[in-house]
């Protein structure tokens, strides 16, 4: 396969200690800084994992943990999962909002998986190929399910990155060689699901999209962003 001018940039970005430093920087802050929530918990299993990045998305993180125990609780597999109606899980959700779509979507894959015994596929092809499984949701079957550092890439992330190491050129992070490049090499380590935490948390809480915290922000004395909105008129 050819690779394109992002592909090439972004692996060029990613051979230099720049990114050595920007993994370091960010494994020593989550250390002392990150966000604790069940599903990163030791003891929560793939199953836990999954169900939370389904219900994470266009959903806040702190929303999710609210009654996420709960939901594990009554909902311990796919396979109880997949006993739900439709009405039930969809009242049980409704608190996070966008809940008829959320539940048809998880009954979805809960149904499918039960047929195969609560195992994903391991190829990227039937992996999304399962019911309402894009492009976020695949990488994390990778990372949790099979071991493959994959970047769970959503605004958080691709903000941290574009600010340290620069911008992308497509609207659409799915579809942009350069980024979905930089954000693969970046979590490609031995602390992978650790790394992306660290990512998604510096987005959350330090990076945020309007009125960053650079004097908090363990990137601030390497990140672009951060130089230029110190001294703006610095060439």
């Amino acid at each position: 396969m050819t690779r394109n001018d992002g592909e090439i940039s972004a692996i060029i970005f990613t051979r230099s200690a720049d990114v050595r430093a920007f993994r370091r920087l960010l494994l020593e802050w989550y250390g002392k800084y990150g966000r604790h929530f069940p599903w990163r918990n030791k003891s929560a299993n793939s199953y836990q994992r999954i169900v939370a990045e389904v219900l994470l998305q266009r959903t806040r993180a702190e929303n999710v943990a609210s009654f996420y125990g709960k939901f594990v609780r009554k909902y311990p597999s796919w396979k109880k999962l997949a006993l739900a109606t439709e009405k039930e899980l969809g009242l049980f959700l409704k608190p996070l909002g966008l809940w008829k779509r959320r539940a048809s979507s998880l009954l979805r894959l809960a149904s499918e998986l039960t047929k195969r015994n609560g195992r994903f596929p391991r190829t990227r092809e039937e992996i999304e190929s399962l019911p309402n499984v894009g492009q976020y949701i695949a990488n994390a079957v990778h990372l949790f399910c099979l071991g493959d550092p994959q970047p769970l890439l959503d605004s958080n992330m691709a903000r941290v990155l574009e600010r340290y190491f620069g911008p992308r050129n497509l609207a659409d992070i799915r579809y942009d060689p350069y980024l979905q490049a930089l954000a693969k090499s970046c979590v490609t380590c031995k602390d992978s699901i650790l790394l992306n935490w660290s990512i998604l948390d510096l987005g959350a809480l330090i990076c945020t999209l309007r009125n960053p915290r650079h004097a908090s922000c363990p990137l601030s004395r390497r990140c672009k962003y951060a130089i230029e909105d110190y001294w703006p008129t610095c060439p």
